[in-house]
């Protein structure tokens, strides 16, 4: 598809959806820059699934605006620039993944066997043959979700959870498919529980709690804040904790769990090891580790890192 470059892909002010009582969604403000593959995360009932509906229309707004490059999100043309899968394939149990691809081209005007044999082939379906959608595994029916996606070559893809289900196998095939359609200047807003998968692809994060967006940072800036750390674990968390404050008073702690304890801004691990057994506090294992996207994600969803 042809369009008008826009510096955001997506743009919400105040964005707020309340069901009765609740609000799934409040005052958010997301920013999804064109080219990139933006990794949304959030726990469940954080509000994922409800905005990314809204981003799609699939469900209004109670307040706030959303704009896709640059227009109003009601805007026919604009919608026109997305491929979505929200949830689950909305297909046909009782067809085949080629009949269900190819009544979506149908009824978007694009009744040709190429564009079906294409995404088919993208998302691993071309062999799939006369087996019906309902005896696929949920894997075959993410792949769909993503093949239907895909049809008309929209310039973003807005996509809840679309390795669900899938093998080591199907998650790495969908991975080079996604990096190879940002390198063709796709915009992919993209949710995931799977976060080692997320942190391998996505070059922006946006993580909401409790449906409020609590940071948005570039895969740069996150790179940054996963600081190293070294990790010691003893079976007398309090003592051995009062031990490193006195003798590193320069380092910050944190309690990881009962029995380990994680230090930032060490440089000798070795000392701190030995500090530790001449005051007769066993070490069971130490070493240095590197913060990923998931430790981080956890820290931010406790309400950032505590230091005791």
């Amino acid at each position: 598809m042809s369009a008008e470059r826009c510096a955001f892909a997506v743009e919400t002010t105040a964005l707020t959806k309340i069901y009765g009582d609740k609000a799934a969604v409040k005052q958010l403000d997301l920013r999804v820059r064109e080219g990139e593959i933006y990794g949304f995360i959030g726990r469940n009932g954080a509000g994922k699934s409800t905005t990314l509906k809204m981003l799609c229309g699939l469900a209004s707004p109670t307040e706030g605006e959303i704009r896709l490059f640059g227009k109003p999100v009601n805007d026919s043309l604009v919608r026109q620039r997305l491929g979505v899968l929200i949830e689950s394939a909305g297909a046909y149990p009782h067809l085949t993944a080629r009949q269900n691809v190819m009544m979506k081209a149908i009824c978007m005007g694009l009744a040709d066997d190429k564009s079906v044999d294409e995404v088919l082939g993208m998302t691993g379906l071309a062999d799939a043959g006369r087996k019906k959608v309902k005896h696929f595994s949920m894997g075959m029916k993410q792949r769909l979700g993503v093949a239907l996606a895909l049809l008309g070559n929209p310039d973003m893809l807005v996509l809840d959870e679309p390795v669900n289900g899938l093998d080591p196998e199907g998650i790495r095939e969908l991975r080079q498919l996604f990096l190879r359609l940002q390198e063709e200047g796709k915009t992919i807003l993209i949710s995931s529980h799977i976060l080692g998968e997320l942190s391998k692809i996505s070059t922006n994060y946006g993580i909401i709690k409790d449906g409020e967006m609590i940071e948005q940072l570039t895969r740069e800036e996150l790179e940054e804040k996963c600081q190293d750390y070294f990790q010691v674990e003893v079976e007398d968390v309090k003592r051995a904790l009062a031990l490193i404050e006195e003798a590193f008073p320069q380092v910050q702690a944190e309690v990881a769990d009962t029995r380990a304890i994680r230090l930032y801004g060490v440089e000798d691990g070795a000392g701190v090891n030995q500090m530790l057994i001449e005051n007769q506090i066993p070490v069971y294992a130490s070493g240095f580790h590197r913060m990923d996207l998931e430790e981080y994600f956890l820290s931010r969803m406790e309400g950032g890192r505590q230091y005791v």
